[in-house]
């Protein structure tokens, strides 16, 4: 072997093994780069199936204080008298249904921003007063929920 041919194998002896090792090193740090950003979309995805979930929760419980509205709206068309001085379990259904709302709608506007977070409290206030109204007012028709509540959006 020729001087020349030792050098380069000691070269290669000595260079090839260190990049092989910052070749590892580069493949580390992106391995780690992309096991960061897969936890962001495992989170966002989290955060979204959330959301969604609950926003189908708060509908159904805007749905049930329309319903017990009703009932409550009803009872007092039937039994006036009752209506005006005593509480009934419909009543107190529908402030657990409105309250169930309030909850939930608090949940999603803490998610969401200042805008949202308003709206969300006086959909709340919205709904508490239709429930106090059906006990005073008779016929279902009376209860106009939805028409003050035009335009609202839970997304």
């Amino acid at each position: 072997m020729s001087e020349r041919e030792v050098t380069i194998r000691t070269a290669v002896v000595t260079y090839f093994p260190m990049f092989i090792a910052v070749l590892s090193l580069v493949t580390s740090i992106y391995n780690g780069y992309l096991n960061g950003k897969f936890v962001d979309i495992i989170q966002r995805n989290f955060g979204r199936t959330e959301y969604l979930r609950t926003c189908k929760e708060i509908i159904d419980a805007y749905f049930q204080v329309k319903f017990r509205a009703g009932i409550v709206s009803e009872n007092v068309g039937r039994d006036p008298a009752r209506g005006a001085t005593g509480v009934s379990v419909a009543q107190i259904d529908a402030a657990s249904a409105v309250s169930r709302f309030a909850a939930l709608g608090t949940y999603l506007a803490n998610l969401r921003d200042e805008p949202t977070r308003q709206q969300y409290t006086r959909l709340s206030w919205e709904l508490d007063k239709a429930v106090r109204e059906a006990a005073r007012h008779h016929p279902p028709s009376s209860i106009s929920c939805s028409s003050r509540l035009t335009g609202f959006s839970p997304t």
